[in-house]
């Protein structure tokens, strides 16, 4: 299998990619499954890919040996300061992409750590408010169909069982929304879950599918993460 090249330019040589996850915690098989997949594809295609479970080692020289950052459900808060900083220049600056899933959206105050202000600009000036504990189906709407992440998937396509989060807000009027989960009984409101900031030079995207292992038997989200690793590894916007 190659890395898919759909509607972008992947880098020709080989590029480095590092997953943040973590390493416990009920998105556990999630990550676990994810990992077996990245390192499927990396053997596929042209990327090696490294892991860690925190941000202790991450600062400015530990960055640049990356061209992709994908957060693999970890939360936006708990971050060592210098990480914070090094992530902050490294997607303001361009000096890689980055894909985050899912848990880096759980923004807010938690376990007594602060609102991480910088991201949630980043985010889209969103504030995690609840989600559905029991989880629900979800039939996911494309809005974008000529970005290069969502190149080649349908209209619409279902994701079953998802742990759907809700906001105090829309990231919409700060973001470029790609899709949103269409409104049903248990899902309220104008709801995107894929989307990209264009006011940093960093490529970036951020896909809400991502607690269950078994989206990895979804073709459309293999498709999704394919797609997006190929267009955020690259340059330029």
């Amino acid at each position: 299998m190659i890395l898919l090249i759909c509607c972008s330019t992947v880098q020709a040589q080989r590029f480095h990619v590092l997953a943040l996850a973590e390493n416990g915690g009920h998105h556990i098989a999630y990550s676990q499954r994810a990992k077996a997949w990245l390192n499927q594809q990396a053997k596929d295609s042209n990327f090696v890919v490294d892991y860690i479970e925190n941000t202790d080692k991450i600062d400015a020289s530990f960055l640049a040996k990356y061209q992709l950052f994908i957060q693999l459900d970890y939360a936006p808060y708990a971050w060592k300061l210098a990480a914070a900083k090094a992530f902050e220049e490294y997607i303001n600056n361009g000096k890689g992409g980055w894909i985050g899933f899912h848990h880096a959206t759980l923004l807010g105050e938690f376990d007594g750590y602060p609102m991480w202000n910088w991201f949630h600009q980043f985010m889209g000036k969103i504030r995690w408010k609840d989600y559905i504990p029991d989880f629900a189906d979800g039939e996911v709407v494309v809005e974008d169909g000529k970005h290069p992440v969502m190149c080649g998937v349908a209209d619409s396509f279902l994701v079953k069982k998802e742990e759907w989060y809700s906001y105090d807000r829309s990231p919409r009027p700060d973001v470029h929304v790609l899709a949103h989960v269409k409104e049903g009984a248990r899902i309220v409101g104008d709801h995107p879950v894929i989307w990209t900031n264009p006011y940093v030079k960093a490529r970036n995207v951020y896909i809400f599918m991502g607690h269950a292992p078994e989206l990895f038997d979804n073709p459309t989200y293999v498709l999704l993460f394919r797609n997006a690793i190929s267009w955020a590894a690259g340059s330029g916007k």
